[in-house]
């Protein structure tokens, strides 16, 4: 930016007119230095945007390869059956869980419950011991990638006699679509001692005053002595028939 002008003491009025002017150019061209960044700023900004770009590019492909899909031609909001069956059972009974990874107990209950296990060819140790293959070292946890490693190994002890690519689509098949088994509620068996306990009928006292005959609970009335102004002792068979034996029956 050029430097100011010096202030000398003006001849006459043109030349303080003339000096003016040129004092409020220079101004201006030095306000518009400090506006304007320099070439190199404008290339260091240019470089850390596109530096941004291709950091958002390498994410989304590695979310991308992590829903797997291929080349990034899935969306990335578009799951497979596999994975959707894969997230129902990493966050059966763990309401903590957010289904990108999948424990040891919900593995087995998976194959489990889809069948991988037949007893046979596939057994309970064969799933821990491929789980426990497949996860990383120190973690209790498994990705899908890893559920997918899992099952390549299960799938040909699993389908023998068929070709790799087959016994992956066949174990694939059988884990789609599927949800956790949940079982169902245990019915209480009454034993003769509580059925005893419970039986109004058979209670005395004070507990015997709380039910009526039917066994529905009195409320108040079974707990406390509410007085009635009949004129009557309480309990009295006859309650009500004084009228009746003294005035005798009431004539039409």
């Amino acid at each position: 930016c050029p430097p100011l002008l010096s202030r000398a003491n003006p001849a006459s009025d043109s030349d303080l007119l003339v000096r003016t002017r040129r004092g409020v150019a220079q101004w201006s061209k030095m306000a518009d230095c400090k506006a304007k960044p320099g070439r190199g700023v404008a290339d260091q900004l240019s470089t850390k945007v596109q530096s941004d770009r291709l950091k958002e590019k390498v994410v989304k492909r590695r979310i991308s390869d992590s829903n797997g899909s291929d080349g990034g031609s899935t969306p990335l909001d578009e799951l497979t059956a596999l994975e959707e069956a894969f997230q129902r059972f990493a966050i059966h009974g763990d309401t903590r869980a957010t289904g990108r990874e999948m424990n040891g107990k919900n593995w087995s209950k998976l194959c489990k419950d889809c069948n991988v296990i037949d007893g046979k060819n596939v057994t309970i140790t064969d799933v821990d011991i491929v789980f426990s293959k497949v996860k990383a070292k120190s973690f209790r946890t498994i990705t899908f990638d890893q559920f997918k490693d899992a099952l390549d190994q299960l799938a040909q002890k699993r389908f023998k006699g068929k070709i790799k690519e087959e016994a992956i689509q066949e174990i694939h098949e059988l884990i789609e679509g599927m949800f956790p088994i949940v079982s169902g509620i245990t019915k209480t068996v009454l034993s003769p001692t509580l059925t005893r306990l419970t039986d109004t009928s058979k209670f005395t006292g004070s507990h015997k005053e709380r039910f009526d005959p039917s066994g529905k609970g009195r409320g108040k009335a079974g707990r406390e002595y509410l007085v009635q102004n009949t004129g009557y002792v309480v309990g009295y068979k006859h309650a009500g028939t004084y009228d009746q034996k003294v005035k005798g029956p009431k004539d039409d």
